[in-house]
């Protein structure tokens, strides 16, 4: 067996830095892929590898690559593809992951990615002679909480917000119960949002949603105020919040290099590591920022239950239409003991998300038009590993 690292998940946002840091850190890749409606696997991860030596400016050896399905059993692999990966591969991580929130049923997603495709990962990493397994997993596995969060408490059962939290916590429960000889390694990232540089990013959830709002806003003001200059307006929002909750949101970039120094480091193998920020960002400070960006007043933070004290206006309506997806994130969320994930990497602190890196996830995403952009902007230089 050589010292091959199978990595799931390569396509995504977190999986592509990954192929970058795990790459320039000398690690020989091999992914599992499968095609698009328009492109092969070998063609959509040449792609990703193709922008990462434009923006570095130098070539980098590309994985192999597995054409398979992670929920199909043996992942959809031949015979052949198999034996490689008990000649080759030395070590597995596992990315990727479904962000399907609701499911009708367990034959559905996320259900079917998340647990059954992390069942048949091990599987066939098991049955290869495979050695050491790392598990993207998620912070928020914890479920339904706010109080303190530690890396080495026992799983609980729950209540979670939704199917996804639900789905990954089994799945972490089914890795730990895994035989690995070199052990099984947790990775729990919080919210993963653009990179702390250029503010790249190839995914719109969660934090996004709020800034899209924002945005919107702005260009229905400006449009309003046609000829009278571009100054200071108003949105009159109502938040049923205090303004202290905590969000915990991580730049891919950051989670990246983390997971990737772990997995190089033997000696760090076998815990469980939060990619949680310290300390979290509080709605407020999220609020100001955006203020500050964007131009705005006239926000204001009503407490809890504002919403059922009186009418919605135009803008509170729209508001809370957009972002009910993430309305059970809307309380305050938990707090994240990192201790093993500071204790292993004291040079790798994550970044806050202050109202500089705020601004730089804003503008790449209004370049990008949103995810929308019939160009799709790549990474730059400045998103190289630090």
């Amino acid at each position: 067996m050589s010292d091959v690292i199978l990595l799931t998940g390569a396509t995504g946002l977190l999986g592509r830095y990954l192929l970058r840091d795990l790459t320039l850190r000398g690690a020989r890749l091999a992914v599992l892929a499968r095609g698009d409606r328009r492109d092969p696997p070998e063609a959509r991860v040449e792609s990703i590898m193709a922008g990462w030596e434009g923006a570095l400016g130098r070539r980098l050896p590309r994985p192999h690559v597995l054409t398979g399905e992670l929920t199909k059993s043996g992942l959809g692999l031949d015979a052949a593809a198999l034996r490689w990966i008990g000649r080759h591969c030395a070590g597995a991580i596992h990315n990727a992951a479904s962000l399907t929130f609701v499911g009708a049923d367990r034959d559905g997603e996320p259900w079917q990615t998340n647990l059954n495709g992390t069942a048949n990962l091990v599987d066939v990493c098991m049955a290869a002679g495979v050695r050491s397994f790392h598990h993207v997993s998620t912070a928020y596995v914890c479920g339904l909480r706010s109080d303190l969060v530690t890396e080495d408490e026992p799983l609980r059962a729950g209540p979670f917000r939704n199917d996804y939290e639900h789905s990954k916590a089994e799945a972490e429960r089914l890795v730990r119960a895994a035989a690995f000889p070199g052990g099984v390694t947790v990775h729990r990232p919080a919210v993963i949002v653009g990179d702390s540089v250029t503010g790249y990013t190839s995914t719109y959830h969660g934090l996004y949603l709020y800034l899209q709002y924002m945005d919107r806003m702005r260009r229905l003001a400006a449009r309003a105020s046609a000829g009278r200059g571009a100054g200071r307006w108003v949105l009159p929002l109502r938040l049923d919040l205090t303004g202290d909750e905590r969000r915990n949101l991580v730049p891919v970039d950051w989670v990246s290099a983390v997971i990737a120094e772990v997995v190089l480091r033997p000696e760090l193998h076998g815990k469980t590591y939060h990619q949680t920020p310290t300390p979290p960002v509080t709605a407020r400070q999220l609020e100001g920022a955006m203020e500050a960006y964007f131009n705005y007043t006239g926000v204001t933070f009503a407490g809890p239950g504002a919403r059922s004290s009186g009418d919605l206006n135009a803008a509170e309506a729209a508001f809370y239409e957009y972002v009910s997806r993430y309305e059970l994130y809307w309380a305050s969320e938990p707090t994240f003991d990192a201790t093993n994930t500071r204790t292993a990497l004291p040079h790798l602190p994550c970044p806050p998300l202050d109202a500089a890196l705020l601004a730089r996830l804003i503008e790449f995403a209004v370049r990008d038009k949103w995810g929308r952009a019939s160009r799709k902007v790549r990474p730059t230089a400045a998103a190289s590993t630090p």
